[in-house]
């Protein structure tokens, strides 16, 4: 089984053919975290319900939460208007980001809105 080719005529990938997919918890709008999906991570999170990306430091795929438990369950997913982000709107159990965070976005405040 492969990726439907009408949403895969719809994607525009990067030169290493992977799309940046950003994950949203679905009922508060949180932004957790960003990964990268090619064709077949994002046919194995609509198929699987589980959010799939595409490592690429290991060169292969994960299901978010195979190792930490931290899965996340996939409720919808969209695509932007230029075809190149997926929003991957998701419920996630415990924390999406690998230093234990529940969001990648936790770390560090660049900058605060002026008065």
């Amino acid at each position: 089984m492969s990726l439907d080719p009408a949403i895969a005529d719809r994607l525009r990938r990067n030169d290493a053919g992977l799309v940046p997919a950003i994950a949203q918890q679905h009922d508060t709008g949180e932004v957790l975290m960003l990964g990268w999906m090619d064709d077949e991570a994002l046919h194995r999170t609509l198929t699987t319900g589980r959010a799939t990306y595409w490592s690429r430091s290991r060169q292969e795929y994960w299901a978010k939460g195979d190792t930490s438990g931290h899965v996340q369950h996939v409720v919808e997913v969209r695509l932007d208007c230029d075809g190149d982000t997926l929003l991957v709107k998701v419920d996630q159990t415990g924390a999406a980001c690998h230093t234990g965070d529940r969001t990648c976005f936790d770390a560090a405040l660049l900058s605060e809105p002026h008065a």
